[in-house]
């Protein structure tokens, strides 16, 4: 009867301990209140208008939910980023959330928050790795549907014409997510049309300043271009200012798709100096809540998960601007 009770007590033990083990468990007590949840985010930097609503949104819905909020800007470098994972792993935090600066090259750190048994989200941008096991979700935007949905906007704008269609492509930071797959999503679109010609495609690494220096260039190899397709609004509306440089109308002499669709990209918009925008929306702190919550309770999560988002036309921006939290 000695022997059995030992037993019984031994595992009773391993059994709570089990319980502690980390975030993706609910603790012996029961789930986590919010305001004993922490998280680390390691956000890509402050490079444009959408990261900037990115960030204020992110953190303000966390202040809401009560939820205690560690950040850091990694300046788009990502040793600063895998830096700042690191130290919330020694923190020991129970959930880690970032935006990647690029796709590839996270698997190492990743699997020391794996180790460490806390769980990781990815937010805006996914990693190019083979084992989706080192996070448990990615919340963010369809960056492939977004470059279909300028493709598609442009082939129907030049439905009629026959003659050659002359693109610059502005494309965002190299290796990053949203570069890579609205340029991938736009060119298979475009492809089914050989009037469609990219004729220079360049980055601006997602910045006002990137767009306007590489647009200057790039015009003067290409005076005769028809189109410029911005991977982002900023890029775009430094591509305004090199345009108008140049003598030309932005909107009529060269016509503007951009991405996102941030605040003064649709004023741009709306007066008619952008053509189209396709939606990114950078208000993603609600979404990321509810996944923490579901996590460090130890509920699943989907894998993926999209955030809804529209497209506009310079009616549609007019209408949407007075109401428009970014």
């Amino acid at each position: 009867m000695k022997k059995l009770v030992t037993i019984l007590a031994a595992s009773a033990m391993l059994v709570s301990l089990a319980g502690c083990a980390g975030g993706l468990d609910a603790s012996a007590d029961g789930p986590k209140d919010p305001g004993d949840i922490v998280v680390g985010f390691a956000q890509v930097g402050a490079e444009s208008g959408w990261r900037t609503a990115n960030t204020k949104d992110i953190q303000d819905s966390f202040k809401e939910a009560g939820i205690e909020l560690k950040f850091s800007d990694a300046q788009q470098k990502q040793e600063n980023q895998i830096k700042a994972i690191r130290s919330y792993i020694t923190q020991g935090v129970d959930v880690i959330a970032f935006s990647p600066v690029v796709e590839t090259g996270w698997d190492a750190v990743l699997q020391e928050a794996k180790d460490a048994d806390i769980p990781v989200v990815l937010t805006d941008r996914a990693v190019d790795s083979k084992d989706d096991s080192l996070y448990v979700s990615f919340l963010g935007s369809d960056f492939i549907l977004e470059g279909e949905k300028a493709g598609e906007w442009l082939v129907e704008e030049y439905k009629d014409q026959t003659e050659p269609v002359k693109i610059i492509q502005l494309e965002g930071t190299t290796g990053a997510a949203p570069a890579i797959d609205r340029a991938e999503g736009f060119a298979n679109v475009i492809a089914a049309d050989p009037k469609f010609e990219v004729v220079a495609s360049q980055t601006g690494d997602f910045t006002r300043a990137g767009g306007k220096q590489v647009t200057e260039a790039l015009l003067k190899s290409n005076p005769d271009v028809d189109v410029i397709y911005s991977h982002n609004d900023d890029m775009g509306l430094g591509a305004i200012e090199a345009i108008e440089a140049a003598g030309l109308k932005p909107g009529k002499d060269i016509k503007i798709i951009t991405v996102d669709a941030v605040k003064d990209g649709m004023q741009a918009l709306a007066d008619g100096k952008i053509n189209f925008i396709v939606e990114c929306s950078p208000l993603l702190g609600k979404q990321l809540i509810e996944i923490v919550e579901k996590v460090v309770a130890g509920e699943e999560v989907e894998k993926r998960i999209v955030a809804d988002e529209t497209t506009f036309t310079q009616e549609q921006a007019i209408e949407a601007l007075p109401d428009r939290k970014y």
